[in-house]
């Protein structure tokens, strides 16, 4: 065997080995969860809607629920499922609906806990989303509005 080859082969094997490693990925802290939660929360308080937020990580999982004592089962579910939308999507549920809009998308739409409706914002660290936020209990351009309110609260800490 050439040297050259065997160099060749050992860059190869490293590189194989070093796919085989670990995965790195930033995730959501509970603490951070909450502040969003609690800011999306208190963004609709302050326009006087009663509504409900929902936190999930990276898959898609709940980490935080927040309801206003005048929200409803039903606005819980609704802000978990944009929330989740918003995650699996990586995009506003504002978006996801205008997209979905055009039949050859709409079937996305049927999918187990997705929800086309405006409320629902990834959580991003530059490219990487790791989170969403999904708000109910409004109009869908407020409960869009709540959300963004949430992840700005800790947008110094998303960067």
């Amino acid at each position: 065997m050439t040297f050259h080859l065997q160099a060749a082969m050992a860059i190869g094997m490293a590189a194989t080995a070093s796919s085989q490693g670990l995965v790195t990925q930033r995730n959501l802290s509970l603490p951070m969860a909450k502040t969003i939660a609690e800011a999306a929360l208190a963004a609709c308080k302050t326009k006087g809607f009663s509504t409900a937020v929902a936190v999930v990580d990276r898959a898609g999982q709940v980490m935080v629920i927040l309801r206003d004592e005048q929200a409803t089962a039903q606005q819980v579910e609704m802000a978990r499922r944009k929330a989740y939308t918003a995650r699996m999507f990586r995009t506003s549920t504002l978006e996801f609906q205008k997209r979905t809009s055009d039949p050859a998308y709409a079937p996305q739409r049927e999918l187990p806990d997705i929800l086309a409706l405006g409320g629902g914002v990834p959580i991003q660290v530059g490219n990487d989303v790791i989170g969403g936020v999904g708000s109910s209990g409004s109009n869908q351009d407020n409960d869009d509005a709540c959300a963004k309110a949430g992840v700005a609260k800790v947008a110094e800490l998303l960067k």
